[in-house]
Parts: C-alpha cells; sequence; structure tokens
C-alpha cells in the first residue's frame, strides 16, 4: 500500500474508545498525519507504510487516540439514519432486516391522528408494511411496533452500530473496536 491509496486511521477518544462504531470514526491519512504534527493525537499504531518529506520520514498511522476528551453527547439527533440505527436497520412491524435505502419510517399514531414526529412515535418500516398500516392507529390494523419506540441515548446507539462492521477493518483495529466484548476462554 502506498501513502495514495486506502490507509484510513482509527481515531480514539483519549479513553481509548473509538468516537463512533456507526460510521466508524476514520480520518484519512492526510488528516492524522496533519494532526500528528500538530500534536493532537498521539499515535497508537501504525502501518508499514513511510511518507517522507524533505524534512522528516513517518510511518502512516493506523489508529490515534486524541490527546484531549472529546465529550459525547448525551442525546443524539433525532434523524432518519438515527431511528434506522435504534431499530438496527429491521421493519418494527415484520422484522425484515432492509438496507436504510430500503427502509422508510412509519408514524406509530398516525400524524391524521394527532401523534407527532418524535422518537416515541416514529419506527422503521419496510415499504409493504407502511402501506399496509397506512393511516390507521396499530390496533385497528393489528400492526404493532416489535419494540416499543423510545429515545435512545449515545450508548445504545453506539452499540447498535457495532453490530454492523464496515467492509473495512483493519487488524491494527480490532483491539479498539471490541475492548469490553467478552474474551473467549481456553478450555483445558
Amino acid at each position: 500500500m502506498n501513502a495514495g491509496s486506502f490507509a484510513p486511521a482509527l481515531v480514539l477518544n483519549a479513553d481509548f474508545r473509538p468516537l463512533n462504531y456507526f460510521p466508524l470514526s476514520l480520518w484519512s491519512w492526510q488528516d492524522a498525519v496533519k494532526a500528528v504534527c500538530l500534536e493532537r493525537v498521539s499515535i497508537i499504531s501504525e502501518y508499514d507504510q513511510r511518507i517522507s518529506s524533505p524534512s522528516m520520514q513517518i510511518k502512516l498511522p493506523s489508529v490515534i487516540a486524541l490527546k484531549e476528551y472529546v465529550p459525547q453527547t448525551r442525546n443524539p439527533a433525532f434523524t432518519r439514519f438515527n431511528v434506522f440505527l435504534r431499530d438496527r436497520f429491521s421493519c418494527q412491524y415484520c422484522g425484515t432486516s432492509l438496507p436504510a435505502s430500503e427502509l422508510t419510517f412509519d408514524h406509530v399514531i398516525p400524524r391524521s391522528k394527532g401523534g407527532r414526529t418524535t422518537w416515541a412515535n416514529v419506527v422503521a418500516a419496510c415499504g409493504s408494511c407502511n402501506l399496509r398500516k397506512a393511516n390507521k392507529l396499530p390496533s385497528q390494523c393489528n400492526m404493532h411496533p416489535l419494540a416499543a419506540p423510545m429515545a435512545p441515548n449515545v450508548w445504545q446507539l453506539q452499540e447498535n452500530g457495532r453490530g454492523f462492521p464496515p467492509n473495512y477493518l483493519h487488524e491494527s483495529w480490532r483491539d479498539y473496536l471490541y475492548w469490553d466484548s467478552e474474551l473467549q476462554q481456553d478450555e483445558s
């Protein structure tokens, strides 16, 4: 791999946890090197590839940690994507898992019947379930969400995001992405 190819750096907060799991907190090699030169991050792990300038040569960082802790917001933004992430990209009526591009969101209590667009009234739904429910109350069509909709906190979204790893995971990142997962014990 040369510097021009895909060599992102996993960005950890000062507590060595990723800033985000979904999307995974990655910086381009250029941004990572700039942050190193400005002494804003510590290099935790490096790729074998090097970049050089007339005055210096360094290995490309593969894992970096911020020197100053960035507090995580407790209340995530109410967005379509975060609703899908809260519901684990699954229709809350039939349970089918779908990519975000194939999901819609449904008002459990329809807006035409006084329902509001809030965490507590919106769920992910596949197109066919959304059409079948239409503007009916759950009791009118016998379609109740599999899980009661509620406002998640940032930690719940992070945990859900861990279930959807990106297509590319460098081996140097694995210790930091799943640091709190249960370890397998050797059987003796």
